[in-house]
């Protein structure tokens, strides 16, 4: 059975996110965030930003909308994958089942009961803008609601799924950076939506190790 290589990343999240990893084991990426960072998915790639945008941003190589990461509010793990493993899936919309169900194993580790979801790409007015939004099978949702996120970009050599876990969710702050309207509205959609994890990232990304090696 193959095993897991696993790293810790530090630096810029812009800088990881530009960067392509290499595809030839199988490999967990255990982020640190280093500052709060506005993370544009491939679908907001004409979106035109003032020039005082009052946080660092970049626009990542997988789709979806915009996830903001800042230190303690989100887990942000990557998992890269060789196209040859037997987790591979062809089906690109079944491609990250499997990774969805590891997660709701390391949530259940904690006494967190998570859902997989299953079905078709669920969208709304909200999704090509905000990720947490929108809903695409493996993700994982808890109480119904959106609480990890995942987006993938696939190569000839493999997979990249890039997760994040909620443990905030600074609603209002999202919605007046992306200057969304009508704002309270959005700020109301984005709480039916979406949810934190109640916990500390820490015990999530040990039992994530913990179900995993």
């Amino acid at each position: 059975m193959a095993t897991w290589t696993v790293k810790n990343s530090t630096g810029s999240v812009a800088e990881r996110h530009l960067s392509l990893p290499t595809f030839e084991t199988r490999q967990i990426i255990l982020h640190e965030i280093d500052e709060p960072t506005m993370v544009f998915g491939t679908a907001q790639k004409a979106i035109s930003l003032e020039t005082d945008f009052p946080y660092e941003y970049v626009f990542r190589k997988s789709g979806g909308g915009a996830v903001f990461l800042e230190p303690g509010g989100v887990l942000w793990v990557d998992f890269v994958l060789p196209r040859k493993d037997p987790l591979w899936e062809n089906d690109i919309r079944q491609s990250a089942v499997w990774l969805g169900e590891l997660w709701v194993k390391a949530l259940n580790e904690m006494g967190i009961d998570g859902q997989v979801y299953l079905g078709e790409l669920r969208k709304n007015e909200l999704s090509s803008t905000v990720c947490f939004a929108g809903l695409a099978a493996g993700e994982v949702l808890i109480s119904g609601k959106k609480s990890i996120g995942i987006s993938q970009r696939r190569t000839s050599q493999g997979s990249w799924f890039q997760c994040a876990a909620l443990f905030s969710w600074p609603v209002e702050k999202i919605v007046d950076i992306l200057q969304l309207e009508p704002r309270e509205k959005s700020i109301e959609d984005l709480w039916d939506l979406a949810a934190p994890i109640e916990g500390n990232p820490i015990d999530l990304s040990k039992a994530l190790l913990n179900q995993s090696l």
